[in-house]
This record gives C-alpha cells, structure tokens and sequence, in this order.
C-alpha cells in the first residue's frame, strides 16, 4: 500500500491521508533517519556543510514535511481515531528529537565545523544555521551529565503529552457545549445572520430553536449584541471556564476536562529543564531563542508600558461604565463589556461591525488583500487545484511579474466543529535548495471565521479582516 505521508514530489495528498498512515510513515522515516544520523555521526571525514550539516537538514525535513499534515489535519479535522495515531507518534518523535539534541557524537561535529577554515567560506545563512544548531544542542541538554540528560529527556517527553492532552481538553470542551434556545425573545439584538446560522445549526442536531456554540462566531456576536444581560452571562461563563476546574460537571459530577493540573504540571516541569540547563527560570531560557536581551529586560518593557497605559485603560474604563449605567447596567461585570462598547461606538462614532460587515464580504476581502500585495510586491495570487482536509478549504498560487511561480498557500477560513480555536500561519513545505533546484514553498493559513449563511456570502467584521491580512503577512 502506498503511503501518502512519504509523498515528497509534490504537494501533499490531503484526500488520501488516513490515520492509519501516520504510524507506518513515521516508523519508516525515523528508522531512516536513525541510519543516517548513525551513518554521520561514525564518519571520518571532517565535517562540512554538504557532507554533514546539508545531510542532517535533509532528514530532518522529509519527517518535519510529512509531521506538518498529520499535526496540521489533527487541527483542523480532529477525530478519534487521527488523535489517537498523533499522540502514539508524537511520543515517538519526541524521543528522537530528545536523543537528537543530546548527540554528543553531533554536537562534537558542529563543533568541529565551527571551529574550521570551512565555516569561513559558508554563506550567512549556513552560518547561521550552525550557529542555531549549536545552540540548540546546548538548550537539548548536550552538555548535561549522564544522569540529568535522561531526566532531561523525560521532561521533554511529558510536556509533549501534556500539552497535546492541554489542546484536547480546550477542543473537546468547545465542541461539547450547546446551548438551545427556543424563545424567540430571549435573543434580542443578535443579527439576522448569527440567527439563521444558529437555526440552521438546531436543525441538524434535530432540535428546535437556535443553537449556541463556544465557537466564535456564534458566542461573540451575542456577547455583542444579545440584548438578554443573563444570556450574555451564561455564554461568557461556558467560555471563559473552559477545560478548567469551574467548568460544568457531567452526570457523576465529575469535570471531564479540567486542565488545572496540567497546567500545574507544565509549570514545574518546565522549571526543572530550565533550572538543569543553569537557568534561574523557564523565562531565561525561552529568551535564550529570542532577540530580547533578557528576561529582566523584557519585564522591565512590560512595566513601563503597563504604567504608561494603565492612565488610559482607566479613563476608558469609566467611560464605559458611565454609558453603561445609562443602558441600566449599573455593575458592569466582563459579559457587559462587548454590548456596552459596541452600544457606545454606535452612538459616539455611528459606527456598528454589523453594518460594516456589509462591505466585506469574503470575495472582496481576497480580492482587496491580493490587490494591496500585488501592488507592494509585484506578485500575482491566484486561486489553484489542490487536493485539501475539507470541502471549505482552497488553494492559491503566488507568481512573480514574470508568471513563476514562488509560493503557495492553502486557505480554510470557516469555523467548524473538531477544529482548534484562533487564527495561524503555519510551513507545509520550507523554500530550500535541493541540489539546483529551489522547492517553491506552501503555507497553511487559519482562521475560525463565519461560514457562509444559506444562499448569502460569507460576510467579515473590521477584526477578521485585520486577522486575514495579519496571517497573510505571516505567510509571505
């Protein structure tokens, strides 16, 4: 059977992955990988970039292009059985990177690359990738003695569960909650388009009235909008309790998805690898990958601009606990907040998202932001075939002036069950030289939008807009 996973000569084949391709594409590509690595590290030539550095990047790219598909599709079309193959591999590539970032026999040799009359004549970005790989044999705990490299290791191990088991929870809870409405006059002030979409989604589930999700698109525009200050609470409430000891008990009253003590956990265990690494805190070490000079001075930037917004932040704060007072809310709690802003924009700046969403429609959207970048880069994005995770999600060529093709991206816009929450950019395919040759390289961008309603486009707030064109950013 062939393995669509260990498809390298084009773009991936998201139609044809299954989850029981994930297992047998990574055991193969580790197994290789380990060779190789075997193969390098017990060479006796002294170490360059084409016959060491190139060659370890190499292997490292066919696991990272083949992982990109299974963590992005784990994202973005969650199911049981895709969860359950990502977490039996996620531990298995955790402990190869473990391993990896303690190769002394590695490490020795990037060493020795550096400290060569090759190194001079590398170009700067090889230089800097070795420079970064030094670096980061020393943060995988390279140097550590025998005993801490294997607690060293654990830790890493079980802060990959934990945090995957973090994301789940989050995920599990959104998707969990539902809340159906059937009086009409409870949902005052919610747009005609968030009740349509909320009929529509009562419909599917058999049930009557109009469904509310935690998904953004349905909770943020009744936080907005919704007229009924205790429906506001309850939605503000689902979702700010989220995966955590204060959520909702099922049956047994138990908490199904309480993410406080991993949490906890985390905290501790990224403590610990930092404090065996030599660093007072984790702070010091996540600086250590950064531009910041420190963790001190990056708390110091913080205060200062704390103390420089806190003034304004007030100010706002009383004004719109004044208006507020005049709407009757004369306790302003968090779920006011959204209503009571958007009721003072109207009336300071006869300004409403719910009417300025009118003018952005999704087509118009792409066709203004392609238009702002070709403009300033002198490139061309077009809409192209590509096999995709789901029938909402598209795919777009990049051209220069001259028609060659440099990039491309997949775009899934809409919210939907078994997807995560927010809006990213992540690689499917890194631009890099092979041989002669430059892959042209892919982008996955993500956002949690409305989808279309009925026969009517689908249709941004100013806020979506500006995540579209922040994201897209991230992509070029």
């Amino acid at each position: 059977m062939s393995n669509p996973l260990l498809h390298f000569a084009g773009l991936p084949k998201f139609d044809e992955v299954k989850a029981e391709h994930v297992s047998p594409a990574v055991d193969f590509l580790l197994s290789e990988a380990r060779a190789t690595i075997e193969a390098l590290a017990l060479s006796k030539d002294k170490p360059t970039w084409d016959n060491f550095a190139a060659k370890l990047e190499d292997i490292e790219e066919k696991i990272s292009r083949a992982w990109s598909q299974v963590g992005h599709m784990n994202g973005v079309v969650n199911s049981p059985e895709l969860r359950e193959a990502y977490n039996e591999n996620l531990s298995k590539l955790t402990d190869f990177y473990a391993d990896l970032g303690q190769d002394e026999r590695l490490y020795a040799k990037f060493r020795a690359l550096r400290a060569s009359k090759a190194f001079d004549v590398l170009s700067t970005t090889q230089k800097k990738i070795v420079e970064n790989e030094l670096r980061d044999f020393r943060l995988g705990g390279a140097e550590l003695p025998t005993e801490q490299k294997a607690r060293f290791k654990e830790i890493q191990e079980e802060l990959s569960k934990l945090s995957s088991k973090f994301e789940e929870n989050v995920l599990d809870n959104t998707n969990d909650y539902a809340l159906y409405i059937e009086d009409t006059s409870t949902l005052a002030g919610i747009p005609e388009d968030v009740l349509q979409a909320a009929q529509e989604a009562a419909v599917e589930d058999k049930k009557a009235g109009y469904k509310f999700t935690l998904h953004f698109p349905s909770y943020l525009p009744v936080l907005q909008y919704a007229q009924n200050r205790e429906l506001r609470e309850t939605l503000y409430r689902a979702y700010a309790t989220r995966a955590s000891e204060f959520s909702k008990p099922d049956e047994d009253g138990n908490i199904k998805w309480d993410n406080t003590p991993i949490i906890s956990q985390i905290l501790k265990l990224k403590l610990e690898a930092a404090q065996l690494l030599g660093f007072a805190n984790y702070a010091e070490l996540s600086i250590a990958t950064k531009m910041a000079e420190s963790a001190k001075h990056v708390n110091e930037f913080l205060q200062d601009l704390a103390k420089k917004a806190k003034p304004y932040a007030l100010k706002d704060k009383a004004e719109l606990e004044e208006y507020a007072a005049k709407l009757g809310i004369t306790d302003m709690q968090a779920w006011d907040v959204a209503y009571a802003s958007e009721k003072l924009r109207e009336e300071k700046y006869a300004f409403s998202d719910l009417e300025v969403k009118q003018y952005f429609p999704e087509s118009k959207v792409l066709a203004g932001l392609f238009k702002v970048v070709e403009t300033i880069f002198g490139i061309h994005v077009s809409k192209a075939q590509a096999s995709v995770w789901h029938e909402t999600a598209s795919f777009y060529d990049i051209k220069d002036e001259n028609g060659h093709l440099i990039g491309q991206f997949y775009l899934d816009l809409y919210a939907r069950n078994n997807k995560r929450g927010g809006a990213w950019m992540d690689e499917a395919i890194t631009r890099r030289k092979v041989v002669n040759d430059l892959t042209t390289p892919v982008a996955f961008l993500t956002c949690n939008f409305s989808a279309p309603v009925g026969d009517k486009p689908a249709l941004f707030t100013h806020d979506e807009v500006l995540t579209m064109f922040h994201e897209f950013g991230h992509g070029i």
